[in-house]
């Protein structure tokens, strides 16, 4: 058995924002895009509707990286009063 002691909160914070970042990012701002521009062809003239998808993968980003530095600092201080998750490893051979 492994045991998961504490998280780094910084470093964890920043690859689970990244990664939130990137998925919305390939989602939402192409479906901005063509959003704006069959909105545009129908006469939907909303002018920030396009341009939402194109910043909420950065709302996105930003806070997952606020939530993740707290759950990460809430596990440290509960793994310090009752241990840490544990993790059974194997190692494989290639």
């Amino acid at each position: 058995m492994k045991r998961i002691k504490r998280f780094n909160v910084w470093q964890t914070a920043k690859v689970v924002s990244l990664m939130y970042f990137l998925v919305m990012a390939v989602f939402m701002i192409p479906f901005g895009i063509i959003g704006s521009i069959v909105g545009g062809m129908f006469g939907n003239h909303f002018p920030f509707g396009g341009l939402m998808f194109v910043f909420l993968p950065f709302l996105y980003g930003i806070v997952f990286f606020l939530f993740t530095a707290l759950g990460c600092a809430i596990y440290n201080l509960i793994s310090g009063w009752i241990g840490g998750i544990e993790v059974e490893v194997e190692v494989v051979e290639e």
